[in-house]
């Protein structure tokens, strides 16, 4: 069991906080896990196995459970009032009535709350609005490289290096059971996995909860978007060129479907930041699916998959640990791929592309760069070993960048 320990070290810092902790991210990334190993650091600590409440609420044996008065009156049954409970509820959001549940557990002073949940919607419901300033999102992606690696079993006699090793990731991504599929020597099977669970989140995440008009036109955007990660889109663009392929399809359903495709975390949303006005601009944003392994998975073998965009939208999750916030660069008539700030708002921008071996790859790649005026730190991140500098401009070898220990310090 690999040890997510820069969200282990987040929830040792907020327990027994007077703060409900909410896990996000999507099915299959490892919330369960992360509670489980948690839960056996309070043990460590001395924690009574009576004082640690557990429901999986997707479990069948607890859907006798899934409302929240039931539940809230099982749990006061289980609590010992003169001791501190600490509460788990996986995926809170199958419970009816949630937030009046969730709003009873908090203020009493004996229980200390997490909950998890696999979409957005149960956060923009009127929990969010009931809980304002009680609670913090923690949002757990799939493995990142290092933690991948660190789990990566290799038998001695096929020994791989950390690039080949960095291939099957850019191939299978980081969902943890398709790391324990590669390693139990069934690799045939972790595109078939990774198709499933990416099927699952989309029939129990999306098309249980909203509202779509065709099956078809949805599946189509979707494929879309896997295959336009790294690239600027707009609702118009897909609308219209799925239009021009004979599916009629309007902007404003476009829209609802990236929403909702966002909402069930499956993509991330990136605006566009005018570096030189300084603001957030409203339109041509970029998406990034939450899993490397979603875009070979799907998009099957036929596709013509950019490495560079895979290598990019890697950075991208990448980028999302370490930062608070990440944007993609707009200055004058140049994009930068990313504009990032820590807690501190302190900037830095980062350039990303496969190979810059090409005398004219590597000038176009170091442009946009060069025409931002200010001094903040500007990285170059490629697949190329050679790590030289061009006028303050860094160039970093991937893998090795992917290995740095820097987390969540900057995030929060």
């Amino acid at each position: 069991m690999i040890q997510r320990e820069h969200y282990l070290e987040r929830l040792r810092n907020l327990r027994d906080t007077n703060l409900i902790k909410v896990i996000t991210g999507i099915r299959r990334a490892g919330k369960s896990t992360l509670f489980n190993q948690f839960q056996n650091e309070l043990r460590a600590s001395g924690v009574s196995e009576k004082q640690i409440i557990y429901f999986n609420l997707e479990e069948i044996e607890n859907s006798i459970l899934l409302d929240a008065y039931l539940l809230n009156d099982y749990i006061m049954k289980l609590v010992d009032k003169k001791k501190k409970n600490y509460v788990f509820l996986d995926e809170i959001q199958m419970v009816r009535g949630f937030e009046r549940l969730v709003d009873s557990l908090f203020v009493k002073d004996f229980i200390d709350l997490y909950i998890t949940g696999s979409n957005a919607y149960f956060l923009s419901s009127e929990l969010a609005t009931l809980l304002t300033g009680r609670y913090l999102e923690i949002y757990v992606s799939p493995f990142s490289f290092s933690e991948f690696l660190s789990g990566y079993v290799q038998n001695p006699a096929d020994f791989k290096s950390k690039s080949e090793i960095f291939e099957d990731y850019m191939t299978y991504g980081g969902l943890p059971e398709a790391l324990n599929l590669m390693n139990g020597g069934n690799k045939g099977e972790t595109k078939n996995y990774i198709t499933a669970v990416f099927n699952s989140i989309v029939e129990k995440d999306i098309l249980k909860r909203k509202k779509v008009l065709s099956k078809t036109d949805f599946e189509l955007v979707t494929r879309f978007l896997l295959d336009s990660a790294g690239s600027i889109v707009s609702p118009n663009n897909i609308a219209r060129y799925m239009t021009s392929t004979g599916n009629k399809i309007n902007n404003e359903t476009v829209k609802n479907y990236l929403s909702v495709l966002c909402d069930a975390f499956l993509f991330q949303k990136v605006q566009r930041y005018d570096i030189k006005g300084k603001k957030l601009l409203q339109t041509l944003n970029k998406y990034y699916t939450t899993d490397i392994g979603f875009i070979t998975s799907i998009l099957g073998k036929s596709a013509k998959i950019d490495r560079g965009h895979l290598l990019e939208n890697i950075v991208f999750l990448e980028l999302q640990r370490r930062y608070k916030e990440i944007s993609i660069g707009k200055n004058a008539e140049t994009e930068v791929d990313f504009v990032v700030k820590d807690k501190e708002r302190n900037t830095a921008y980062y350039q990303v592309s496969l190979t810059v071996r090409d005398a004219g790859t590597l000038a176009r790649e170091l442009r946009p760069l060069q025409t931002i005026s200010d001094h903040h730190p500007k990285y170059l991140i490629t697949l190329d070993p050679e790590e030289p500098t061009y006028n303050g401009i860094i160039q970093c070898n991937a893998i090795k960048w992917l290995l740095q220990s820097v987390y969540l310090n900057n995030r929060l």
